[in-house]
């Protein structure tokens, strides 16, 4: 992310002979280095799905994402923001290594990701429930017809656990998780699966892409996994809120983070960006259980 620079000996070594002299060291945290060098890094594990983000033919990135990025960098005292592309499964463990950062992609807050995955979250800034996707012309109208059909959906997200649920009903046959969010459309237009379980954004984004893309059935909001429930339970975030994952260690960040957020609700500046994309909806306004 930021270049790394090897000393040679000598200099290293009068390096380290300063710091001995010194006694004690102040050494600069994130958001010290994010302010120094003006550019706040983002790890993009979903590029090129709209409303998220996308890259235009001119070369410019837009999506409602990219708008609160470069609204968040500029409140916590850098002049940009700049996305760093890679794999949805890699952006936590890529977090943590300080290949990035932030992650401000599509991650929903769960407490299996900050205890189990040793990261943790902002507030939320958006929320998103599951509707099942299908083409115009499939014999799927209702939830009850998916029994016996195949799912598609993202490997490592909280889409791929409703769909392995409805599996685990009886309600559907199998689920094929993909690495990324657009495979499963690819598939759905190959009539690989018969039917894409993913969040109702990524439907407003695709659904412009795929003219006979519709959704069948009622929403089908996020659940959390048997052993986190009690977890998830006393949160105060409402289950399905994406957030911005930090490292543990950048409290400050993470708190210059959440007051740019606080701040993006006072001014009114989400609601508009959410506007912009066609995301806004009364479920929107309030994020957190109380």
């Amino acid at each position: 992310m930021r270049p790394f620079r090897t000393l040679g000996y000598g200099v290293a070594m009068a390096v380290t002979a300063g710091y001995m002299a010194l006694g004690t060291v102040a050494f600069a945290d994130t958001l010290d280095d994010i302010r120094a060098s003006g550019v706040l890094h983002s790890a993009n594990g979903l590029m090129g799905l709209k409303p998220y983000a996308w890259q235009n033919s001119d070369g410019t990135t837009t999506g409602f994402e990219y708008d609160m990025l470069q609204y968040i960098a500029k409140k916590i005292g850098a002049q940009k923001g700049e996305y760093v592309i890679t794999e949805w499964t890699s952006m936590i463990p890529g977090l943590k290594s300080k290949r990035w950062d932030i992650i401000l992609s599509g991650m929903a807050v769960t407490q299996e990701r900050i205890q189990g995955g040793g990261i943790e979250y902002s507030n939320p800034y958006v929320i998103i429930y599951d509707t099942p996707m299908v083409l115009k012309d499939s014999p799927i109208k209702t939830m009850a017809d998916l029994k016996g059909k195949i799912l598609g959906s993202t490997l490592g997200t909280m889409d791929s656990i409703n769909a392995h649920w409805l599996v685990d009903q009886g309600m559907a046959q199998e689920v094929k998780d993909f690495n990324d969010f657009g495979q499963p459309f690819v598939a759905l237009k190959n009539k690989q699966i018969d039917s894409v379980i993913l969040d109702q954004i990524t439907y407003i984004g695709q659904k412009d892409e795929l003219k006979d893309l519709v959704t069948v059935g009622e929403p089908i909001f996020y659940r959390s996994k048997p052993e986190w429930a009690a977890a998830e339970g006393n949160a105060k975030y409402k289950l399905g809120g994406i957030g911005i994952g930090v490292r543990k260690e950048d409290t400050r960040l993470l708190e210059a983070i959440n007051a740019a957020l606080a701040e993006m609700d006072k001014d009114g500046t989400r609601k508009i960006i959410l506007e912009k994309y066609n995301i806004w909806a009364p479920e929107q306004a309030h994020l957190m259980k109380e």
